[in-house]
């Protein structure tokens, strides 16, 4: 090739503004002098370098905006630790049918079983597909939009979250939001029903969200919408996060049954000493 050609061909390329098929170039064409790669391989492999830069730039971009700084994926959730948690069905929701279906997954289960691992690795899945995705906290969702009404622009903020393709709520239960947050969030969730996928990770069964939201009509109104087109899946299991210091845990605390209710308290034990008076009459009587 020689080297007016050599030199369009750079021109064509900052013109397009491939510079990493330009950083390339020099490279590609010695491989083909040396006979390593035909002519057609090597545009090829000079428009997947080109590609692959701006996919990982894209999905860079896509990660920050989503808020998904931290980025966790499927291959690095240890299944092993959580028995009851069934890989296949997870493995299913990362072919992303439920976005489309613009269904809501819920992942309850105790602190430390993984659920914001899932979410966000669920979400990291449709950042890659070109799906547009947002990450929060139940709790900085509500305090972003009781900023937006006290500004009087909720209905903007309301519209701007209910964009996206997929939400990932993260933290229901933490703490709860009072029942103004819970009306909030309920116009929230009445935007996004039948138009956006979420994606929702919690630490409380259903029966106790009229607690969390302070309003058992706005828990009711919520669960109306959340588990219509709803995949719940429940995690049963110990801490990932504590499975190191698991002795050092009361039994009773150490794990939480289905659907994130609490587990049993141990019976409590009396210090030895003289029977109660009721304890006596019946025994004097």
């Amino acid at each position: 090739m020689n080297a007016s050609t050599t030199d369009r061909i750079r021109r064509h390329l900052v013109g397009l503004k491939m510079p990493r098929a330009l950083e390339a170039l020099q490279t590609t064409l010695s491989r083909i002098e040396q006979g390593e790669v035909t002519a057609l391989e090597a545009i090829e492999a000079l428009l997947g370098e080109e590609y692959s830069t701006r996919e990982s730039r894209r999905i860079k971009m896509a990660l920050q905006t989503a808020r998904l700084t931290t980025v966790k994926s499927l291959s690095g959730y240890d299944f092993s630790f959580q028995p009851s948690l069934d890989r296949n069905r997870v493995l299913a929701l990362a072919e992303l049918e439920f976005v489309e279906r613009r269904q809501c997954v819920h992942f309850l289960g105790p602190p430390g079983t993984g659920k914001s691992h899932l979410a966000i690795a669920l979400g990291f899945e449709a950042v890659k597909a070109g799906k547009s995705v947002f990450f929060a906290t139940l709790a900085e969702l509500v305090d972003s939009m009781r900023k937006a009404e006290r500004e009087g622009k909720l209905r903007e903020r309301v519209k701007f979250l209910s964009r996206y393709s997929l939400l990932i709520v993260d933290e229901i239960g933490y703490l709860p939001v009072g029942s103004g947050g819970g009306n909030l969030f309920f116009q929230l969730v009445n935007a996004c029903y039948e138009r956006c996928a979420m994606i929702m990770t919690g630490n409380r069964g259903f029966g106790e969200w009229a607690e969390i939201f302070g309003d058992a009509v706005v828990a009711t109104a919520l669960l109306d919408r959340l588990l219509h087109h709803a995949v719940v899946i429940p995690i049963e299991g110990n801490s990932y996060r504590l499975r190191e210091h698991a002795a050092l845990i009361p039994e009773h605390m150490r794990g939480r049954t289905l659907l994130g209710e609490p587990a049993p308290m141990p019976p409590i034990k009396r210090r030895p000493g003289r029977p109660r008076k009721e304890e006596t009459a019946s025994t004097t009587g």
